[in-house]
């Protein structure tokens, strides 16, 4: 492994000055500073974060990654996460990745050059063992979203195979034998290499639900989406069909107010005709005619729990943690169904 005595050799220049460059000090040639920046890269030199911050040289900053900055879950998640780091003097980056791979890596470059403290994943791209030593750059905490085969880091999150066994069996129990299913990713169409445990885990526990109850799930009723305009586009191809559903349950409530609005333009009656399930409960559930039934999403609880628990790693408070922590998510019923 290389050392800043390394950089200042190879870039020709002091190691005060190789410092200097490393806490982005503003009087350093800039000649010298691209050596040592050369030097750093070709090198492969990363500081010891553990020993900057004992030289309290914290950046105070944290960054969340999120896979889709319009998504209102995430707006939810992010303010009350950012309600704790402000009660704490620390400050935020966002970081949109846009459900790419390439990007989440880019964004946690930041933790290995000590531009941030720590990193929250609100989603997940990568496995986890490609993320995983990035850890010793500082403390990651998982929010939502999470890996298969984590370790190391903790994850804030609901139980996503109960939250959708409860709404299937909500539907089953009204009546409602022949169910279509929309996620917010579609574990067949995902991204080459790229998978979604948290899909995955949704769809086992619906069609769970549906086996115990001797229900036949039809691969023609199974749709993706992330927004109202997907919504819109699964409503008007379910009335394509020779054969329909009576129910969907969808992946998020932006999808299901797009079918629901869709149902207003078609004459389709909800629930009479095709009962709607959400997933989040954001405001608009409520706003919605007929308003929204759907799974409560604790996103307050969760962001201040996933803050609370990076800044305690932080201030080196937490000695063992609980791999994964469970929130409640109970099912919030109104008149779509």
């Amino acid at each position: 492994m290389s050392t800043i005595k390394d950089v200042a050799t190879k870039a020709g220049v002091s190691r005060s000055t190789v410092s200097r460059v490393l806490n982005n000090h503003p009087y350093v040639d800039e000649k010298k500073r691209k050596a040592v920046q050369d030097a750093i890269k070709e090198l492969g030199y990363t500081p010891n974060s553990s020993a900057q911050r004992l030289r309290g040289t914290e950046t105070k900053t944290i960054a969340v990654l999120v896979s889709r900055i319009v998504n209102p879950f995430f707006s939810a998640v992010v303010d009350a996460m950012d309600e704790v780091a402000t009660m704490h003097s620390y400050r935020m980056i966002l970081c949109n990745t846009r459900g790419r791979a390439d990007q989440e890596l880019h964004f946690l470059e930041l933790l290995r050059t000590k531009q941030v403290d720590g990193v929250i994943l609100a989603s997940v791209v990568n496995e986890w063992e490609t993320i995983y030593p990035y850890l010793q750059y500082g403390p990651i905490v998982l929010c939502n979203e999470y890996p298969r085969g984590l370790h190391g880091a903790p994850v804030i999150t609901i139980d996503q195979k109960k939250a959708m066994t409860t709404i299937t069996k909500h539907l089953l129990h009204k009546g409602y034998h022949s169910i279509a299913y929309c996620n917010v990713y579609d574990v067949n169409h995902l991204p080459e290499g790229v998978r979604s445990p948290l899909a995955e885990d949704r769809y086992e526990g619906f069609v769970q639900a549906m086996e115990m109850e001797g229900k036949v799930v039809h691969s023609s009723w199974r749709f993706s989406g992330h927004s109202v305009d997907d919504g819109r586009n699964i409503l008007r191809t379910i009335l394509g069909l020779t054969n329909r559903p009576d129910a969907i349950i969808t992946g998020s409530d932006e999808i299901a107010a797009g079918i629901i609005a869709e149902a207003k333009i078609k004459n389709v009656r909800i629930p009479e005709d095709l009962a709607v399930v959400g997933f989040d409960n954001q405001p608009t559930a409520t706003l919605l005619e007929p308003q929204l039934t759907t799974i409560h999403q604790p996103t307050f609880e969760m962001g201040k729990q996933t803050m609370e628990m990076l800044l305690a790693l932080l201030a080196n408070q937490v000695e063992q943690f609980e791999p994964v922590t469970f929130l409640e998510a109970p099912i919030q019923i109104r008149h779509s169904t």
